[in-house]
Formats: structure tokens, C-alpha cells, sequence
């Protein structure tokens, strides 16, 4: 932090959007709305990824594996585009560079529906992954400078709370997509297609980002400084050759690793276990295939509903206690109740009676990722803030694309000595329960982490008066 840091400012118990004028609520909008319809894309994607597979791949090929490569990915062009966008955000600015990223993931997101084939549609992924990654950090960026300060952690939360309403959203095309299917509307081929073009929907976005949009005050005067001074902005070589950022970088890394890793390495792969465990339980009643692939799909989107709806509120309650309780304690209950909820569910899901487990592991995994809209920003200086923020946040997800294939290998291992649907299915449990220790890791990294309640916002450049 600046060694010249003024006085924490006296606790306000007053709401945060007190003192939001029109413009502080159409930023807070923009890019609210910028990251819930990356939510959508990213839920739409964990969906229909299975019917995309089921449709692109010749006979003999196994679908669930090849989901699995392309969910890695993606995730992998999450990550790479997350570094290049974050840096580019401090160095050109917010706002111009968070219309590029929507603009980016909504059309590649529409390209996928035209896949002919596995190839094409990885690589529209990881394209897609590329937008999708400089998202985050850069409305996270754009709110922590274009808000005032009393607003920003309930501003961000808030922000990634309402990223469970796209999720919300994506579960409820899947259901509609499964009842067509279901009622023979359409066939089951042009399930994932319908899905894909519906995501292609948030490039409208960028129209109104581009027209009233404006640049932070802060980064404003910020940059202009760095130009007199001549110090860098968006720089990974400035981000890591200051020891006051290059640990709190690191560090802030490792506690990402933990959720990102939990998240998409596990919980987001929920569908896997839900709908074999249904079809198990249609088939028992000899229902023809169609209707079996209708109710599968349509179970999968409710399952993702109760997980988001969870997400929702495990959110909102995060970004109260980390107010409250101060950013640290707020982690480490966060990761203890996500390792016990992920367990739980992954061990005890046996059926339609059982979907509430969803949203307990949905609110305590989803939890933690209010954490980071609220605590990764207070890391970092206005120069570097988006850099830093996105760096934490997106490079955990090269570990998290191995993860994801690491969880496919543990559980084809796991199952090959299985013989029955029953026994893949406790096979995938108990490579979900192994993975689920990843957890703890967030736990030792906030022992090297600051707290940063009631403390200012770092800077070490001068802004221009």
C-alpha cells in the first residue's frame, strides 16, 4: 500500500447507492450488464455443451470427453484474454476496451451455432474464452475508479451477484430449448445451435457503451500524470518489479486459483451428475428416447437455475460479511463452507428431491467470487488496477484448464473398472470429492494477504489537479 495513506474514513452504515447519481448508476449498469451476459454466454456454453459434442462428433467418439477438452479451452482463451485486456484497459482505458471484449465474446458465441465440426468449435471457444476473460476485471476497474468510495464493495458485489441472473437466464433457455425438444418442435441437433444464437444477443450492448460511456475521472487524471511522470500504466514488468505489488499479485493469484478451480474444475460440472442420474431414473420407467433427452435437458436447466439462485444469495451475503467481518474473515468462511457444500453434493445427490443441494454448493462456491470483485481491486493503484485485478483473477484459469482435464482423467481412471451406469456415476463422485481439497489452498493464501477494510485505495502516482 502507499506509505502515504490518509486515515481509514468513519464506517457509513448508510446504503451503498446513497449517494449514486444518474451517471454513477448507468456505469454501474454497463457493467453490471457487460458481466451478467458474459454469465449467460459461460452458462449457456456449460449447457449445451454435452448436445454440441453429442452432434459434432462422429460415432464412436466420446462426448463427455471432448466437452471436457473444450471446456479447457475455453477456459485457457478465458485466461489468455484476461491478461490482454486487463493491461489494455489501464493503458487505453475502461471503457473502450470493455466494448471490445462484449463485442468479441457475443459474436464468437454466435459463430459456435455454425460449427461443422469439433475443430472449429474449440476454436470458436477459445476466441469466445478471449472476450469473455477481459470482462471482469475491466467492469470490476471501471466501477472501483467511477464510483465513489463508500459505494464501491456493495457496488461490486452487487455486480457479481447479478452475474447469477444471466446464469439464471441461460438455465432458463435450456428449458425452453428442452420442452421443443421434448415436444418434437424441433430435433435434438438444433438444441445447442438456438442456445448459441441466443447468446450472440449482448453485442446490442455495445451500442450503448459506446454512446455515453465515458472514462473514469479518476483514470483520467491518473494517466495524465503517468504521461508528465513518465511512469507505466498496464505494465506486467511494473506490476511485478514493485514488491509493494508483486505479493499481493502472487498471492492474489493463488487465492483465485482455489475458486476459480472449485468452480469451473467441479461445481460447473454439476450437469454431469444431474443428468445421468435422471436419465437413470426415466429410463426405470421406460419412457420413449425423446422424451428422456427432452426432461435430461430440462432438468439440467433447472438445476442450474437452483444453482444460480443459491449463487444469488450466497453473493449478496458474502459482500455483506466481507463488509462487516473485514475482507479475510469473509474468505475463509466462504472456503470452508464451499469445501463441505461441494462435497456434500457431489457424495449425496441421488435425485429430483435432492436439487436444493445445488443451490447450498451454488451459494458457497459462487460466494467467493463477490469476494474477489470487492477485494482484488483494493490491491492494486489506478495505473495497474485492471492489470492486477485481471492477472489474479484470469491466470488461475491456466491451472484451472489443467484441473478440468485433470478431473477428466481421475475420472476415467476412476471408472475403468466400471461396469454400470451406477457405478460411472459414483466414479464421478469420488473424482469431484478429490478435487474438492483445492479449496484449502485459498485458505493458506490469505495468511499472506492484507486486510484491506476501511483502508483507502493504494496509489503511488499523483493525479493532476
Amino acid at each position: 500500500m502507499s506509505a502515504s495513506s490518509p486515515p481509514a474514513p468513519a464506517e457509513d452504515h448508510a446504503p451503498w447507492w446513497k449517494d449514486l447519481t444518474p451517471y454513477h448508476w448507468f456505469v454501474f449498469s454497463m457493467a453490471s450488464l457487460a458481466w451478467l451476459f458474459d454469465c449467460l454466454d459461460q452458462q449457456l456454453f456449460i449447457l449445451a455443451r454435452n448436445f454440441a459434442m453429442q452432434s459434432l462428433l462422429p460415432p464412436g467418439m466420446d462426448p463427455g470427453k471432448y466437452g471436457t477438452y473444450a471446456t479447457a479451452i475455453f477456459v485457457a482463451g478465458w485466461a489468455t484474454g484476461g491478461l490482454i485486456f486487463g493491461a489494455m484497459g489501464d493503458r487505453i482505458g475502461r471503457a473502450k476496451t470493455l466494448t471490445l471484449t462484449v463485442l468479441l465474446y457475443s459474436l464468437f458465441t454466435g459463430l459456435s451455432a455454425l460449427s461443422q465440426g469439433w475443430i472449429d468449435f474449440a476454436i470458436y471457444r477459445f476466441i469466445t474464452g478471449l472476450g469473455v476473460g477481459g470482462v471482469f476485471g475491466l467492469a470490476v476497474a471501471l466501477i472501483a475508479d467511477g464510483l465513489p468510495d463508500r459505494s464501491r464493495a456493495g457496488a461490486l458485489g452487487t455486480l457479481q451477484a447479478l452475474s447469477a441472473v444471466g446464469n439464471i437466464t441461460a438455465g432458463l433457455i435450456s428449458m425452453w430449448v428442452g420442452g421443443m425438444v421434448a415436444a418434437k418442435t424441433i430435433p435434438p441437433d438444433w438444441s445447442w445451435k438456438i442456445m448459441f444464437m441466443i447468446g450472440a444477443l449482448p453485442a446490442f450492448l455495445c451500442v450503448f457503451l459506446q454512446m455515453r460511456l465515458k472514462e473514469p475521472e479518476k483514470w483520467v487524471k491518473a494517466r495524465e500524470a503517468g504521461r508528465i511522470s513518465g511512469v507505466k500504466f498496464g505494465s506486467y514488468m511494473s506490476l511485478f518489479g514493485d514488491k509493494r505489488w508483486r505479493g499481493p499479485a502472487i498471492w492474489g493469484m493463488i487465492l483465485s486459483i482455489s475458486g476459480v478451480i472449485g468452480l469451473w474444475g467441479i461445481g460447473f460440472f454439476s450437469p454431469e451428475l444431474v443428468g445421468p442420474v435422471i436419465e437413470n431414473s426415466l429410463r426405470a420407467q421406460n419412457l420413449p428416447p425423446e422424451e428422456i433427452a427432452g426432461a435430461k435437458a430440462r432438468w439440467i436447466g433447472i438445476n442450474s437455475i437452483v444453482q444460480n439462485l443459491g449463487a444469488f444469495v450466497g453473493m449478496l451475503l458474502m459482500s455483506q460479511l466481507a463488509q462487516r467481518a473485514g475482507r479475510k474473515k469473509a474468505f475463509a468462511v466462504a472456503f470452508i463452507l464451499a469445501l463441505l457444500a461441494t462435497v456434500g453434493f457431489f457424495q449425496f445427490f441421488n435425485g429430483k428431491s435432492d436439487i436444493w443441494m445445488s443451490a447450498v454448493m451454488g451459494g458457497c462456491q459462487l460466494a467467493l467470487f463477490a469476494g474477489f470483485a470487492i477485494y482484488l481491486p483494493e490491491l492494486f493503484p489506478t495505473r495497474l488496477r485492471s492489470t492486477g485485478t485481471s492477472f489474479c483473477y484470469n491466470v488461475g484459469r491456466f491451472v484451472a484448464a489443467f484441473g478440468i482435464l485433470q478431473t477428466a482423467s481421475i475420472k476415467t481412471w476412476a471408472s475403468a473398472g466400471a461396469n454400470t451406469p451406477v457405478e460411472k456415476i459414483d466414479a464421478f463422485r469420488d473424482a469431484a470429492t478429490y478435487m474438492s481439497a483445492i479449496f484449502l489452498l485459498g485458505l493458506i493464501a490469505l495468511f499472506f494477504l492484507p486486510e484491506t477494510k476501511g483502508r483507502p485505495m493504494p496509489e503511488d502516482v499523483e493525479p493532476v489537479k
